[in-house]
């Protein structure tokens, strides 16, 4: 997630382990964020993105690390990257590994890893998802794969909120985007991405991507 500071509401939830948080954009509008759910052990919707890694995994956006600990209970080398200092604190008390950092700013093993995600709504940091899918391709390897969770609606759209707790605490507003599946695959395409699955778990709404291979020059 895209917000930071000990101040703030997510990083309360995160250090507590439980909500309630929200959401909120200008028009008063609140989306609920599933803190406690965040904060657990993977649920079986999580097992079905785990079950798809491969090789070195990064997390984007990994908040307090729940796919960092699983995966690295599977044996498999992951970095988790996020910009709130609680939760990435959160995840190195248990053991995984994470830095405080943006997506967009450098990164360790760039161009590398085999896997990365964008899980519990991430495809939204920066508000911009075409910005978003190009850095991951530059993130990933020549023919690595990018799992992302999309919203159960055909939405697009691209917003400033604040993060809250429902009363009158909130943090400093920020771009975020919501994406449900066709328009998500509208702007892989833009950015070099080819859908290799789609899948639904729990209500949840998955793809994975793989880069689109370059096309032929020569080709007529």
């Amino acid at each position: 997630m895209p917000w930071s500071g000990s101040d703030d509401p997510w990083g309360e939830a995160v250090r507590t382990g439980r909500g309630p948080l929200f959401l909120r954009r200008e028009d008063g509008w609140l989306l609920p964020l599933d803190v406690e759910r965040w904060c657990a052990a993977p649920d079986a919707a999580d097992t079905t993105v785990l079950d798809r890694c491969h090789g070195t995994v990064l997390d984007i956006g990994c908040g307090p690390g729940r796919f960092l600990v699983a995966l690295a209970e599977r044996k498999r080398t992951a970095l988790g990257v996020d910009l709130c200092r609680d939760a990435v604190a959160r995840a190195l008390d248990a053991g995984a590994g994470a830095v405080c950092r943006s997506v967009f700013g450098p990164l360790p093993g760039t161009g590398r890893w085999d896997t990365a995600l964008l899980i519990d709504g991430n495809i939204g940091i920066g508000g911009d998802p075409v910005a978003l899918l190009g850095r991951s391709a530059e993130l990933v390897a020549p023919q690595g794969l990018l799992i992302v969770e999309t919203a159960p609606l055909d939405l697009d759209e691209r917003v400033l909120v604040r993060v809250g707790n429902g009363s009158d605490q909130h943090g400093a507003p920020f771009p975020w985007a919501r994406v449900g599946t066709p328009a998500l695959l509208r702007y892989a395409r833009e950015a070099g991405w080819a859908e290799a699955e789609r899948w639904t778990a729990a209500g949840r709404h998955f793809v994975a991507l793989r880069r689109a291979p370059a096309a032929d020059p020569a080709a007529p």
